[in-house]
This record gives structure tokens, C-alpha cells and sequence, in this order.
């Protein structure tokens, strides 16, 4: 897969020299449904012998629009591009979403983003926008088209008659429900980050942790401790990791995501790793003193090998 980076106008040399199958949407997570939209653009390709283009932004357009701030996401772009690629996309396209791409016009945005693209087929799913959503929506596609491309509207998809979408997703992970955004997820929600310098609390419990600084502004689970997964230099290892406030020390540290690694003793400062939410154990608990905290990580790292 080939990634293009655009910053509006779309330039002569990155349009596409072939016909194409245009897949439109965020696709933050790339959760079940963005799958199905994805899956049903890269398999009209294969059927037509076009290549396949995913079209998306480099961030989420609720910060431009509606000057969201503080907006969390559930994938950085390089994770998306990740789950993008597993999905055998030909290529992915970033667009920057700047404050002069977002003043395009519904006709504008489709002649220079979809037309310009070689769109033979834009699909998308049901509750795509490309502008104000009451003009600028799948069912009004057509209209704008010039007879250039077919459009193919994916409906909403549904876990247990509730909508796969990444508010909910959201929602799930940030109230102690892993589980259930995974299985939206269609994969284990993972984050990125880099291991930093500590306090070391846990080396003298006997429980080492790998301190981790999360990349950007990505969606963190909630204060708790997890069975976890951890690649490091691009291998798995079985871990449990918290997230917290460190109560029983009293530790001003703000919150923290600590992971202790199982069978693990090699420096790792300074790595970039990603971490892999399996399932929660437990809330955050304030013990009287160290020996209680000891007794509770032996437990839940019983538990996570057992889950793991």
C-alpha cells in the first residue's frame, strides 16, 4: 500500500494515472464498520480490475468544524494506516484538513477529491458528509457526480441492535468496558507510546513497569488495572498494566500507564512500544501499605495469565 500526503490543492502528480474504486471516511479505529465500508470498496476494485484509493484527513474534521478541543482518537494516523493495510487498500491518501480545505463546496470537494481521483465507484458509509449534512450527504451524491461515478452507500452495522460507531467505542473503552470495544473493534484496542523514566516504585515491589508516554491525543482506558499485551522491537510479551493515579504512595504523578511485563528484564528506555487492552480487572484500590499492594499484584497477574 502507498501512502500519499496532500495538502489541499490536490496536486497533478498525485492524481491516479488508472481508473479507481474511491473509499470515503475518517475511519477512526477502523472499527467493524468502517471494515464492512473498506472491505466492500478494496472487493467492487478486485471485481472491476481498478486499484482501490481510501480517502481520509489527517485529523478529525469536528476540530476544524466545530473547534473541538482536546478531541481523543482511537487510532494516531500511523495505526490507521496499520489496519488500513490489512485490509489490502491499494493506496491510502492523508489529507490535511486545513481551514482552506474545509471552505470547499459540496461540488468543489466531489471534483477535486472524487473526479480529479478517477473515480469510477465512491463508497461510503450511510452517514458520510462531505459539507452541510443536509445537502452534502450519500443520498445527494448523484446530484453532484457529472455522471462520472457510480455511488455505493453501505447501510449501518449493528451489535446487538446498537449502532458500531466511535463514539460508542469510545464511550466503552473510557467506562471500564474493554471487552465490548474490542468486540466493536473487531481487534484488541491497542495504544502507542514511548517508555519513559518513572519512579521506579515498582522495581521495589518486585513488580518492574515499563512507564509509557501515549502518543498524541489517543483515547486512554480508564483508571484500572488490565491483562494486557506489549510489543516491544516488535515482539509480543504477555504483561498487566494500570491506569492510574499511584493512590496508595500519594504520588502527585497526574495519570500514569505503567505495564509490568512478564519474564522480562531488559532496559527499554526510550522504546517505542504498543500496548494491547485484553481485559479489566479492577478499579484503581488504596491499600494501607505495601505489603497489601504486593498480595493484590500477585493476584492480578494470576489473572492475567490465566485471561492471557
Amino acid at each position: 500500500m502507498q501512502i500519499i500526503n496532500v495538502e489541499h490543492p490536490l496536486q497533478e502528480k498525485q492524481r491516479p494515472l488508472e481508473d479507481t474504486v474511491l473509499i470515503m471516511g475518517f475511519f477512526d479505529g477502523v472499527h467493524l464498520g468502517h471494515q464492512k465500508v473498506i472491505k466492500t470498496g478494496v472487493e467492487l476494485a478486485k471485481e472491476h480490475n481498478l486499484k482501490s484509493i481510501l480517502l481520509t484527513f489527517d485529523r478529525s474534521p469536528r476540530t476544524v468544524y466545530q473547534h473541538e478541543k482536546n478531541f481523543k482518537y482511537l487510532s494516531t494516523p500511523k495505526r490507521k494506516a496499520e489496519l488500513v493495510e490489512k485490509l489490502g487498500v491499494d493506496y491510502l491518501y492523508f489529507v490535511k484538513f486545513s481551514e482552506a480545505f474545509a471552505k470547499l463546496k459540496p461540488q468543489e470537494f466531489v471534483d477535486q477529491y472524487m473526479i480529479d481521483l478517477k473515480a469510477k465507484y465512491v463508497v461510503a458509509g450511510f452517514d458520510y458528509t462531505y459539507g452541510k449534512k443536509d445537502i452534502a450527504n450519500m443520498a445527494n451524491l448523484p446530484n453532484y457526480a457529472r455522471n462520472s461515478f457510480e455511488t455505493v452507500t453501505v447501510p449501518e452495522q449493528l451489535i446487538n441492535n446498537q449502532k458500531i460507531g466511535s463514539s460508542a467505542i469510545k464511550r466503552f473503552i473510557t467506562s471500564d468496558k474493554i471487552a465490548m470495544a474490542n468486540e466493536f473493534l473487531g481487534y484488541n484496542y491497542q495504544n502507542q507510546g514511548t517508555v519513559i523514566h518513572g519512579l521506579q516504585r515498582g522495581r521495589t515491589l518486585g513488580f518492574p513497569t515499563a512507564n509509557i508516554a501515549v502518543d498524541g491525543d489517543q483515547v486512554l482506558p480508564s483508571i484500572g488495572v488490565y491483562a494486557t499485551r506489549i510489543k516491544v522491537d516488535g515482539v509480543w510479551y504477555k504483561s498487566m498494566t494500570s491506569v492510574g493515579y499511584n493512590v496508595t504512595f500519594k504520588e502527585n504523578t497526574g495519570i500514569t500507564v505503567e505495564t509490568n511485563i512478564f519474564g522480562f528484564d531488559r532496559d527499554i528506555y526510550g522504546k517505542h512500544v504498543s500496548v494491547e487492552w485484553v481485559k479489566y480487572l479492577r478499579g484503581e484500590i488504596k491499600f494501607s501499605g505495601a505489603e497489601g499492594l504486593i498480595a493484590q499484584l500477585e493476584l492480578d497477574k494470576k489473572n492475567s495469565i490465566e485471561i492471557l
